[in-house]
């Protein structure tokens, strides 16, 4: 009985170093220093765009989502039709608001006793290089003593993926994890700077993104940020930041036309009324066929087809989700190689999407992500 009584008592003294949560300590995309008693396990995702982020650094999201916006049902449908299957209570996650601040409801979301909330910069009411306690929602939110992490896979992702990864996928006990992803996500990155290191801008040629192609009149165009920075660092030359400086704008049909673009890439997210009413028919779900149909739709219904991109053959459609996400990689390589196909033979961005799917996410992402619009030989 001695014996037994000492064993238990044993047990005892040890049961709380087992379980008992060590504080955990991140620094977000601000630069702010952030610590959790533990590993998030109830999280606001002010964005719910990010849900799919979330999945790169933990195997089964859906478990620590207390509460969301709507955007991932509405913009993003066919994504959350599919990982609605494998996870049935997406369906009944509180959402808090739309994917705005002025539609949050930060009462809403500390009712649901968060444990971390994420949010953008841009959500937060920040502007680039401005400091966090100027965020009235932070504020809010630290008062409340809930502890928020900014992160940003759009603004300045070439700089900021890294830190946001790291934020994120620390926070959620998943260390290890987010360390394999990111080894990965930077051999990908690094892969294409050095097959571009020794490329004069002189040789960087025009390049046309027509964002959510089809959805709305003739042509919309990223212009400073975001798309412009993947354009440069995979050694083209947007079209657009000439002549648009905000993030994204409309270019006229003589514009376009005038510059001659040598590449062009229509995105589109495949999802929802844009599906439906000519933007490009790409994601998940969708046939090659069925993007490749609708990305000619979309070439001719612009009157396109005198573009030195489209006689050549060197037209294209891609996922435009691709750009707030850390698979901006993905979209980089494939830009980098239709637009430097000499530099980049054996660099595949559907091998990459493969390695992703097979690596790193529970629910893979199937469909097509890209496409040609002359098939390949």
């Amino acid at each position: 009985m001695n014996i037994l009584r000492h064993l238990l008592l044993s047990l005892t003294l040890l049961l709380p170093l087992g379980v008992q949560a060590q504080p955990i300590e991140v620094t977000d995309a601000m630069g702010r220093t952030v610590t959790l008693p533990g590993p998030a396990k109830r999280i606001v995702l002010t964005q719910a765009r990010h849900f799919p982020v979330l999945a790169l650094v933990h195997p089964e999201p859906a478990n620590l989502i207390a509460g969301w916006s709507d955007e991932f049902k509405t913009s993003f449908s066919n994504e959350y039709e599919t990982y609605l299957k494998r996870y049935p209570q997406l369906a009944k996650i509180p959402v808090v608001g739309r994917h705005t601040a002025d539609t949050f409801s930060v009462e809403q979301a500390l009712a649901l006793r968060p444990d971390l909330v994420v949010l953008t910069a841009a959500f937060a009411g920040l502007t680039p290089g401005q400091d966090t306690r100027d965020s009235a929602l932070i504020q809010r939110l630290t008062a409340a003593k809930v502890p928020v992490i900014v992160i940003d896979f759009f603004v300045n992702p070439l700089e900021n993926t890294v830190p946001s990864l790291r934020a994120l996928g620390y926070a959620v006990g998943e260390q290890k994890r987010t360390d394999e992803f990111i080894q990965f996500y930077e051999e990908h990155m690094q892969g294409v700077a050095q097959r571009l290191a020794d490329l004069p801008k002189a040789d960087h040629p025009p390049v046309f993104v027509h964002a959510h192609a089809g959805s709305t009149d003739c042509c919309n165009s990223p212009g400073a940020g975001t798309f412009n920075d993947m354009i440069s660092y995979a050694g083209g030359h947007n079209i657009g930041a000439d002549v648009l400086k905000s993030s994204t704008g409309k270019l006229n049909f003589e514009y376009i036309h005038s510059r001659a673009p040598v590449v062009y890439v229509a995105t589109g997210t495949g999802a929802g009324k844009r599906a439906t009413s000519g933007g490009l028919r790409i994601g998940t779900g969708v046939e090659p066929e069925q993007a490749r149909e609708s990305l000619q739709a979309i070439i001719d219904g612009n009157r396109l087809q005198a573009l030195p991109a489209v006689r050549s053959g060197n037209s294209h459609g891609i996922w435009h989700a691709f750009n707030d996400s850390p698979l901006h990689m993905i979209f980089i390589e494939a830009l980098a190689a239709w637009i430097h196909p000499d530099r980049f033979q054996g660099v595949s961005a559907l091998k990459t999407l493969q390695e992703v799917n097979e690596r790193f996410l529970t629910v893979p992402m199937e469909g097509t992500y890209m496409i040609d619009l002359k098939p390949a030989p």
